[in-house]
Protein backbone atom coordinates (compact mmCIF):
# COMPACT_ATOMS: atom_id res chain seq x y z
CA UNK A 1 0.00 0.00 0.00
CA UNK A 2 2.70 2.31 1.23
CA UNK A 3 7.00 1.99 0.90
CA UNK A 4 8.16 4.79 2.22
CA UNK A 5 9.47 5.66 5.94
CA UNK A 6 7.96 7.69 8.73
CA UNK A 7 11.49 9.67 8.21
CA UNK A 8 10.66 9.91 4.49
CA UNK A 9 6.99 11.26 5.19
CA UNK A 10 8.36 13.45 7.69
CA UNK A 11 10.38 15.30 4.78
CA UNK A 12 7.05 15.96 3.19
CA UNK A 13 6.29 18.46 6.12
CA UNK A 14 6.17 22.21 5.86
CA UNK A 15 7.92 23.09 9.01
CA UNK A 16 8.99 21.52 11.86
CA UNK A 17 5.57 22.14 14.25
CA UNK A 18 3.99 20.30 11.27
CA UNK A 19 5.30 17.29 11.72
CA UNK A 20 5.37 17.22 15.28
CA UNK A 21 1.31 17.99 15.42
CA UNK A 22 1.15 14.98 12.28
CA UNK A 23 3.08 12.40 14.73
CA UNK A 24 0.60 13.12 17.50
CA UNK A 25 -2.51 12.11 15.02
CA UNK A 26 -0.58 8.97 14.06
CA UNK A 27 -2.61 6.83 16.40
CA UNK A 28 -5.88 5.13 15.46
CA UNK A 29 -7.84 6.40 17.82
CA UNK A 30 -8.08 9.91 15.87
CA UNK A 31 -9.34 7.95 12.70
CA UNK A 32 -12.16 5.90 11.34
CA UNK A 33 -13.25 4.79 7.99
CA UNK A 34 -9.79 4.55 6.95
CA UNK A 35 -8.92 2.60 3.36
CA UNK A 36 -6.62 2.65 0.37
CA UNK A 37 -7.13 1.62 -3.52
CA UNK A 38 -4.01 1.68 -6.22
CA UNK A 39 -4.28 5.53 -6.48
CA UNK A 40 -4.92 6.82 -2.56
CA UNK A 41 -5.17 6.32 0.91
CA UNK A 42 -7.83 8.07 2.91
CA UNK A 43 -9.41 8.31 6.55
CA UNK A 44 -11.36 11.05 8.65
CA UNK A 45 -9.92 12.32 11.48
CA UNK A 46 -11.92 13.32 14.97
CA UNK A 47 -10.76 16.84 15.77
CA UNK A 48 -12.77 20.21 16.19
CA UNK A 49 -14.76 18.78 13.43
CA UNK A 50 -14.37 15.16 11.05
CA UNK A 51 -12.12 16.07 8.76
CA UNK A 52 -11.97 14.28 5.68
CA UNK A 53 -8.29 13.45 4.45
CA UNK A 54 -7.02 11.73 0.78
CA UNK A 55 -3.62 11.56 -0.39
CA UNK A 56 -2.46 10.46 -3.90
CA UNK A 57 0.05 7.55 -4.13
CA UNK A 58 1.00 8.69 -7.27
CA UNK A 59 2.73 11.96 -6.72
CA UNK A 60 1.89 12.76 -2.26
CA UNK A 61 -0.38 14.95 -2.59
CA UNK A 62 -3.02 15.08 -0.44
CA UNK A 63 -6.13 17.19 0.03
CA UNK A 64 -8.09 17.49 3.54
CA UNK A 65 -11.06 19.33 4.31
CA UNK A 66 -9.61 21.50 7.59
CA UNK A 67 -9.01 25.07 6.99
CA UNK A 68 -4.66 24.51 7.08
CA UNK A 69 -2.99 27.00 5.00
CA UNK A 70 -0.57 24.47 5.49
CA UNK A 71 0.66 22.19 2.63
CA UNK A 72 -0.03 18.76 3.62
CA UNK A 73 -1.21 19.81 6.58
CA UNK A 74 -1.03 17.85 10.21
CA UNK A 75 -4.14 15.07 9.34
CA UNK A 76 -2.35 14.40 6.23
CA UNK A 77 1.00 13.72 7.04
CA UNK A 78 -0.59 11.88 10.37
CA UNK A 79 -2.86 9.57 8.01
CA UNK A 80 0.60 9.24 5.90
CA UNK A 81 2.37 8.37 9.31
CA UNK A 82 -0.29 5.68 10.48
CA UNK A 83 -0.14 3.86 6.84
CA UNK A 84 3.42 3.63 7.41
CA UNK A 85 2.81 2.26 11.33
CA UNK A 86 0.15 0.38 11.44
CA UNK A 87 -0.84 -0.80 7.47
CA UNK A 88 -2.91 -3.00 8.53
CA UNK A 89 -5.80 -0.96 9.45
CA UNK A 90 -6.56 0.52 5.76
CA UNK A 91 -8.81 -1.86 4.00
CA UNK A 92 -8.35 -2.49 0.67
CA UNK A 93 -11.54 -1.16 -1.24
CA UNK A 94 -13.03 1.00 -3.62
CA UNK A 95 -12.78 4.91 -2.95
CA UNK A 96 -15.94 7.10 -1.41
CA UNK A 97 -17.23 9.75 -3.53
CA UNK A 98 -15.17 12.24 -1.77
CA UNK A 99 -11.95 10.60 -2.52
CA UNK A 100 -12.76 9.52 -6.42
CA UNK A 101 -14.26 12.93 -7.08
CA UNK A 102 -10.95 14.73 -5.69
CA UNK A 103 -8.99 12.66 -8.26
CA UNK A 104 -10.86 12.93 -10.91
CA UNK A 105 -10.98 16.77 -10.77
CA UNK A 106 -6.82 16.37 -10.65
CA UNK A 107 -7.02 14.24 -13.18
CA UNK A 108 -8.74 16.77 -15.36
CA UNK A 109 -6.67 19.39 -13.90
CA UNK A 110 -3.36 17.72 -15.29
CA UNK A 111 -5.14 16.97 -18.71
CA UNK A 112 -5.92 20.69 -19.66
CA UNK A 113 -2.19 21.84 -18.07
CA UNK A 114 -1.06 19.13 -20.31
CA UNK A 115 -3.39 20.81 -23.39
CA UNK A 116 -2.73 23.96 -22.46
CA UNK A 117 0.95 22.98 -22.65
CA UNK A 118 0.91 21.36 -26.24
CA UNK A 119 -1.43 24.47 -27.47
CA UNK A 120 1.07 27.00 -26.35
CA UNK A 121 4.05 24.72 -28.31
CA UNK A 122 1.94 24.54 -30.98
CA UNK A 123 1.07 27.78 -31.53
CA UNK A 124 2.54 30.14 -34.43
CA UNK A 125 4.63 32.70 -33.18
CA UNK A 126 4.41 36.07 -34.91
CA UNK A 127 8.36 36.50 -35.20
CA UNK A 128 8.53 40.27 -36.09
CA UNK A 129 6.79 41.36 -33.41
CA UNK A 130 9.16 38.60 -31.16
CA UNK A 131 12.08 39.74 -32.98
CA UNK A 132 11.32 43.70 -32.15
CA UNK A 133 11.00 42.68 -28.20
CA UNK A 134 14.17 41.00 -28.36
CA UNK A 135 16.58 43.38 -30.29
CA UNK A 136 14.66 46.11 -27.49
CA UNK A 137 15.73 43.63 -24.78
CA UNK A 138 19.66 42.99 -26.11
CA UNK A 139 20.02 46.84 -26.77
CA UNK A 140 18.93 47.14 -22.84
CA UNK A 141 21.08 44.37 -21.91
CA UNK A 142 23.92 45.79 -23.98
CA UNK A 143 23.80 49.26 -22.57
CA UNK A 144 24.00 47.27 -19.16
CA UNK A 145 26.62 45.30 -20.22
CA UNK A 146 28.97 48.39 -20.55
CA UNK A 147 28.19 49.71 -18.00
CA UNK A 148 28.88 46.66 -15.74
CA UNK A 149 32.43 46.47 -17.58
CA UNK A 150 33.14 50.28 -16.43
CA UNK A 151 32.23 49.14 -13.12
CA UNK A 152 34.40 45.81 -12.73
CA UNK A 153 37.45 47.62 -14.51
CA UNK A 154 36.83 50.19 -11.92
CA UNK A 155 36.84 47.55 -8.97
CA UNK A 156 39.99 45.60 -9.88
CA UNK A 157 41.73 48.84 -10.26
CA UNK A 158 40.90 49.51 -6.99
CA UNK A 159 42.01 46.18 -5.80
CA UNK A 160 40.13 43.90 -3.53
CA UNK A 161 40.88 45.44 -0.34
CA UNK A 162 39.74 48.86 -1.19
CA UNK A 163 36.22 46.07 -2.07
CA UNK A 164 35.96 44.88 1.25
CA UNK A 165 35.79 48.88 2.48
CA UNK A 166 32.83 49.03 0.24
CA UNK A 167 28.95 49.41 1.54
CA UNK A 168 26.81 46.81 0.81
CA UNK A 169 24.74 49.77 -1.48
CA UNK A 170 28.37 49.57 -3.32
CA UNK A 171 27.23 46.03 -4.85
CA UNK A 172 23.46 46.55 -4.40
CA UNK A 173 23.47 49.72 -6.36
CA UNK A 174 24.99 47.73 -9.05
CA UNK A 175 22.94 44.70 -8.93
CA UNK A 176 19.73 46.79 -9.37
CA UNK A 177 21.11 48.87 -12.50
CA UNK A 178 21.00 44.88 -13.90
CA UNK A 179 17.83 44.37 -13.16
CA UNK A 180 16.68 48.13 -14.90
CA UNK A 181 18.56 46.65 -18.57
CA UNK A 182 16.60 43.54 -18.06
CA UNK A 183 19.44 41.22 -17.00
CA UNK A 184 18.58 39.92 -13.62
CA UNK A 185 20.54 36.65 -13.72
CA UNK A 186 23.73 38.73 -14.14
CA UNK A 187 22.17 40.65 -11.01
CA UNK A 188 21.90 37.76 -9.01
CA UNK A 189 25.65 36.49 -9.75
CA UNK A 190 26.97 39.78 -8.68
CA UNK A 191 25.26 39.49 -4.83
CA UNK A 192 26.51 36.31 -4.79
CA UNK A 193 30.26 37.72 -4.99
CA UNK A 194 29.70 40.54 -2.51
CA UNK A 195 28.80 37.70 -0.09
CA UNK A 196 32.47 36.64 -0.58
CA UNK A 197 33.71 39.16 0.55
CA UNK A 198 33.98 37.99 4.52
CA UNK A 199 35.63 34.69 4.26
CA UNK A 200 38.79 35.55 3.87
CA UNK A 201 41.45 34.74 1.81
CA UNK A 202 39.65 31.93 0.36
CA UNK A 203 36.52 33.67 -0.49
CA UNK A 204 38.77 36.41 -1.80
CA UNK A 205 40.26 33.89 -4.68
CA UNK A 206 36.73 32.53 -5.01
CA UNK A 207 35.39 36.61 -5.44
CA UNK A 208 38.30 36.79 -8.75
CA UNK A 209 37.11 33.74 -10.19
CA UNK A 210 33.29 34.90 -10.13
CA UNK A 211 34.23 37.88 -11.38
CA UNK A 212 36.13 36.38 -14.11
CA UNK A 213 33.12 34.14 -14.75
CA UNK A 214 31.04 37.52 -14.96
CA UNK A 215 33.38 39.36 -17.55
CA UNK A 216 33.45 35.90 -19.59
CA UNK A 217 29.95 36.06 -19.54
CA UNK A 218 29.26 39.45 -20.72
CA UNK A 219 31.91 38.42 -23.53
CA UNK A 220 29.92 35.60 -24.56
CA UNK A 221 26.79 37.76 -24.89
CA UNK A 222 28.49 40.07 -27.58
CA UNK A 223 29.50 37.24 -29.65
CA UNK A 224 25.95 35.08 -28.91
CA UNK A 225 25.54 34.78 -32.77
CA UNK A 226 28.91 32.96 -33.09
CA UNK A 227 28.55 30.16 -30.20
CA UNK A 228 26.88 26.64 -30.50
CA UNK A 229 22.94 26.84 -30.16
CA UNK A 230 23.02 25.35 -27.00
CA UNK A 231 25.97 27.35 -25.34
CA UNK A 232 23.92 30.64 -26.77
CA UNK A 233 21.21 28.85 -24.58
CA UNK A 234 22.68 28.81 -21.44
CA UNK A 235 24.26 32.40 -22.19
CA UNK A 236 21.06 33.60 -22.46
CA UNK A 237 19.62 31.87 -19.28
CA UNK A 238 22.72 32.79 -17.18
CA UNK A 239 21.84 36.54 -17.96
CA UNK A 240 17.95 35.90 -16.86
CA UNK A 241 16.30 35.15 -20.21
CA UNK A 242 13.63 32.37 -19.70
CA UNK A 243 11.93 29.86 -21.67
CA UNK A 244 8.82 28.74 -20.32
CA UNK A 245 7.74 25.56 -19.13
CA UNK A 246 6.39 24.86 -23.46
CA UNK A 247 9.54 25.84 -25.05
CA UNK A 248 11.63 23.73 -22.89
CA UNK A 249 9.48 20.77 -23.57
CA UNK A 250 9.19 21.34 -27.17
CA UNK A 251 12.96 22.33 -27.85
CA UNK A 252 14.96 20.22 -24.62
CA UNK A 253 15.62 16.30 -24.18
CA UNK A 254 12.86 14.31 -23.40
CA UNK A 255 14.38 11.58 -20.72
CA UNK A 256 11.44 8.93 -19.32
CA UNK A 257 12.63 6.72 -16.19
CA UNK A 258 12.31 5.78 -12.64
CA UNK A 259 14.33 8.23 -11.42
CA UNK A 260 15.20 8.06 -7.54
CA UNK A 261 15.47 11.55 -5.17
CA UNK A 262 19.11 11.66 -3.83
CA UNK A 263 19.11 15.07 -2.10
CA UNK A 264 16.51 17.48 -1.40
CA UNK A 265 17.93 21.40 -0.41
CA UNK A 266 15.12 24.38 0.45
CA UNK A 267 16.61 27.60 0.77
CA UNK A 268 14.31 30.10 2.25
CA UNK A 269 14.68 34.04 1.81
CA UNK A 270 11.54 34.89 3.69
CA UNK A 271 9.97 35.59 0.64
CA UNK A 272 10.44 32.74 -1.95
CA UNK A 273 11.72 29.41 -0.76
CA UNK A 274 13.39 27.32 -2.99
CA UNK A 275 13.28 23.66 -3.67
CA UNK A 276 16.35 21.80 -5.33
CA UNK A 277 15.73 18.18 -5.74
CA UNK A 278 18.41 15.71 -7.40
CA UNK A 279 17.23 13.20 -9.10
CA UNK A 280 19.08 10.10 -10.56
CA UNK A 281 17.80 7.93 -13.32
CA UNK A 282 17.71 4.06 -13.13
CA UNK A 283 18.09 2.96 -16.73
CA UNK A 284 19.79 6.41 -18.12
CA UNK A 285 21.81 6.96 -15.52
CA UNK A 286 21.35 10.44 -16.20
CA UNK A 287 21.01 12.79 -13.24
CA UNK A 288 18.81 15.89 -12.63
CA UNK A 289 18.17 18.79 -10.96
CA UNK A 290 14.63 19.84 -10.43
CA UNK A 291 14.13 24.02 -8.97
CA UNK A 292 10.71 24.39 -7.45
CA UNK A 293 9.48 28.02 -6.16
CA UNK A 294 7.27 28.81 -3.24
CA UNK A 295 5.84 31.99 -2.38
CA UNK A 296 5.51 32.11 1.84
CA UNK A 297 3.64 29.11 2.96
CA UNK A 298 2.33 27.60 -0.70
CA UNK A 299 3.49 24.20 -1.41
CA UNK A 300 6.01 22.91 -4.11
CA UNK A 301 4.10 21.63 -7.25
CA UNK A 302 5.61 18.18 -6.81
CA UNK A 303 6.11 16.55 -3.65
CA UNK A 304 9.76 14.78 -3.79
CA UNK A 305 11.10 12.92 -0.81
CA UNK A 306 14.59 11.90 -0.31
CA UNK A 307 14.73 8.01 -0.94
CA UNK A 308 11.97 7.52 -3.12
CA UNK A 309 11.79 6.64 -6.04
CA UNK A 310 9.28 8.11 -9.37
CA UNK A 311 8.36 7.06 -12.96
CA UNK A 312 8.66 10.17 -14.59
CA UNK A 313 9.12 12.11 -18.10
CA UNK A 314 11.44 14.72 -17.86
CA UNK A 315 12.43 17.66 -20.12
CA UNK A 316 15.88 19.15 -19.66
CA UNK A 317 16.70 22.72 -20.54
CA UNK A 318 18.53 23.27 -23.56
CA UNK A 319 21.86 23.36 -22.46
CA UNK A 320 25.51 22.85 -23.85
CA UNK A 321 25.37 20.83 -20.06
CA UNK A 322 22.10 19.34 -19.88
CA UNK A 323 21.20 19.45 -16.12
CA UNK A 324 18.22 21.18 -14.92
CA UNK A 325 14.56 19.73 -15.89
CA UNK A 326 11.04 19.68 -15.15
CA UNK A 327 8.88 17.04 -14.30
CA UNK A 328 6.58 16.78 -17.50
CA UNK A 329 4.56 13.96 -16.64
CA UNK A 330 4.26 11.21 -13.72
CA UNK A 331 3.09 8.15 -13.70
CA UNK A 332 2.65 4.95 -11.32
CA UNK A 333 2.99 5.25 -7.49
CA UNK A 334 5.59 6.66 -5.82
CA UNK A 335 8.21 4.02 -3.85
CA UNK A 336 11.31 3.54 -1.77
CA UNK A 337 14.88 2.85 -2.92
CA UNK A 338 16.29 -0.35 -2.64
CA UNK A 339 19.77 -0.17 -1.25
CA UNK A 340 22.61 3.00 -1.85
CA UNK A 341 22.10 4.83 -4.96
CA UNK A 342 25.14 3.97 -7.84
CA UNK A 343 28.52 5.72 -7.02
CA UNK A 344 31.70 6.58 -8.26
CA UNK A 345 35.42 7.38 -7.41
CA UNK A 346 36.74 11.02 -6.61
CA UNK A 347 38.57 10.51 -9.74
CA UNK A 348 35.76 9.62 -11.94
CA UNK A 349 33.30 12.40 -10.15
CA UNK A 350 36.04 14.88 -10.85
CA UNK A 351 36.79 14.48 -14.32
CA UNK A 352 33.36 14.26 -15.00
CA UNK A 353 32.80 17.64 -13.52
CA UNK A 354 36.03 19.28 -15.09
CA UNK A 355 34.59 17.53 -18.33
CA UNK A 356 30.94 19.02 -17.89
CA UNK A 357 32.93 22.45 -16.48
CA UNK A 358 35.03 22.81 -20.03
CA UNK A 359 31.32 22.81 -21.66
CA UNK A 360 29.86 25.19 -19.77
CA UNK A 361 32.27 27.35 -17.70
CA UNK A 362 29.51 29.09 -15.70
CA UNK A 363 28.57 25.43 -14.20
CA UNK A 364 27.40 26.53 -10.68
CA UNK A 365 27.17 22.87 -8.82
CA UNK A 366 27.21 19.51 -9.72
CA UNK A 367 25.92 15.85 -7.71
CA UNK A 368 28.79 13.41 -6.41
CA UNK A 369 27.89 10.55 -6.04
CA UNK A 370 30.72 8.92 -3.99
CA UNK A 371 31.02 5.29 -3.30
CA UNK A 372 32.96 3.85 0.09
CA UNK A 373 34.35 7.07 1.23
CA UNK A 374 35.11 7.31 5.18
CA UNK A 375 34.68 10.86 6.87
CA UNK A 376 37.45 12.47 8.26
CA UNK A 377 37.30 14.93 11.08
CA UNK A 378 40.62 16.80 11.40
CA UNK A 379 42.49 18.79 10.79
CA UNK A 380 39.83 19.84 8.15
CA UNK A 381 36.54 17.99 7.49
CA UNK A 382 36.86 15.76 4.11
CA UNK A 383 36.07 12.20 2.87
CA UNK A 384 38.55 10.34 1.86
CA UNK A 385 37.56 7.13 -0.85
CA UNK A 386 39.40 3.56 -1.25
CA UNK A 387 41.81 4.91 -3.87
CA UNK A 388 42.90 7.31 -1.02
CA UNK A 389 41.69 10.63 -2.69
CA UNK A 390 39.92 13.68 -0.44
CA UNK A 391 37.57 16.00 -1.03
CA UNK A 392 36.69 18.82 1.83
CA UNK A 393 33.66 19.12 3.10
CA UNK A 394 31.72 22.40 4.21
CA UNK A 395 28.08 22.70 5.91
CA UNK A 396 26.94 21.40 9.53
CA UNK A 397 26.33 18.05 9.96
CA UNK A 398 29.55 16.57 10.18
CA UNK A 399 29.77 15.19 13.75
CA UNK A 400 26.19 13.45 12.72
CA UNK A 401 27.85 11.81 9.75
CA UNK A 402 30.79 10.38 11.69
CA UNK A 403 28.17 9.06 14.66
CA UNK A 404 25.85 7.81 12.05
CA UNK A 405 29.13 5.59 10.12
CA UNK A 406 31.01 4.85 13.08
CA UNK A 407 33.69 5.42 10.79
CA UNK A 408 32.63 2.84 8.13
CA UNK A 409 32.45 3.76 4.48
CA UNK A 410 29.11 5.20 3.11
CA UNK A 411 28.13 6.47 -0.07
CA UNK A 412 27.58 9.69 -0.27
CA UNK A 413 25.69 12.18 -2.15
CA UNK A 414 26.75 15.83 -2.42
CA UNK A 415 27.12 19.28 -3.93
CA UNK A 416 30.18 19.79 -5.64
CA UNK A 417 30.83 24.12 -6.53
CA UNK A 418 34.71 23.02 -7.33
CA UNK A 419 35.75 23.57 -4.12
CA UNK A 420 34.41 21.74 -1.40
CA UNK A 421 31.83 19.28 -0.97
CA UNK A 422 28.23 19.97 0.56
CA UNK A 423 26.92 17.01 2.15
CA UNK A 424 22.91 16.00 1.07
CA UNK A 425 22.78 12.90 2.02
CA UNK A 426 24.48 9.38 3.01
CA UNK A 427 23.88 5.61 2.50
CA UNK A 428 24.78 2.20 4.79
CA UNK A 429 21.91 -0.02 3.47
CA UNK A 430 19.20 -0.08 4.47
CA UNK A 431 19.97 3.21 6.40
CA UNK A 432 20.07 6.45 4.96
CA UNK A 433 20.76 9.75 6.50
CA UNK A 434 19.42 13.69 5.52
CA UNK A 435 22.33 15.98 5.85
CA UNK A 436 20.53 18.54 4.44
CA UNK A 437 17.18 20.19 5.23
CA UNK A 438 16.37 24.18 5.06
CA UNK A 439 18.94 27.03 4.74
CA UNK A 440 18.09 30.25 6.04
Amino acid sequence: MFQLSAAQVQGLAPDAASAAAGKKLAKPASWRNLGYSADALWGECQGSALYQTRVSLADLTAKCSCPSRKFPCKHSLGLLLLAVDTPGLFAAGAAPEWVTSWLEKRDASQQKKQERVAQAAAKPVDEVAQGKRLQKRHESIAAGLEQLDAWLADLLRGGLARARAEPPSFWDTQARRLVDAQAPGLATRLRQCSARLGAGEEGAARLLDDLGGLALLTHAYRRIDALEPALADDVRRMLGITLDQADVIARGDLVEDDWSVLGVVVEDDERVRVQRVWLQGARSGRQALVLQFAVGGARFAEALVLGSTITARLAFWPSACPQRALIAERSGVTGAMEGAPRGETIAAASERFADRLARLPWLERELFVLDSVVLVPEPRACVVDAEGRALGLVGEHHDLLLAWSGGHPVTLVAEWDGYALAPLAAWSPPRVLALAGTVA
